[in-house]
């Protein structure tokens, strides 16, 4: 039922968007808000043709269509996506920590009773590898 009652309003939009596509233009657009009545602005009286009938029906079936397919239940059940996704979910949340914004922008305090930090060593003099004939190790930026 639910499918059917899907499909209805498709076709009706299909149908809707042809037969407003059909319709002569009213030449005006939005240029006559520029000056004039109202009957500009409207597009004047046209005499009615059977695709502004047409027009007129099809948008009201596409309301009522839309009405009472809101009311009609989807389906049996849950599909079997929904049923592993539940499974998948816990009952209850527990309380999670909350994530880090960034990195500290001051040093940390080191907790009391811990031994203190190691200073930085101090960088050797320029390039005493290429006398050893070793790769240096990289220097820490500051």
């Amino acid at each position: 039922m639910f499918a059917f009652l899907l499909t209805l309003p498709i076709i009706d939009a299909l149908l809707l968007s042809v037969v407003v596509l059909l319709q002569a233009g009213q030449g005006g657009g939005l240029a006559s808000l520029g000056g004039g009545g109202t009957d500009t602005v409207l597009g004047g009286r046209q005499a009615v043709t059977i695709l502004t009938k047409l027009s007129w029906w099809c948008g009201g079936i596409f309301l009522v269509l839309s009405l009472v397919l809101s009311f009609v239940p989807r389906g049996v059940g849950s599909s079997g996506l929904q049923e592993r996704l539940r499974a998948a979910t816990p009952a209850e949340p527990g309380q999670q920590a909350p994530l880090p914004l960034g990195t500290p922008t001051e040093p940390v305090a080191p907790a009391p009773g811990s031994p203190p930090a190691a200073a930085p060593q101090q960088a050797p003099s320029p390039n005493p590898a290429s006398r050893s004939g070793e790769t240096p190790a990289p220097q820490p930026q500051r």
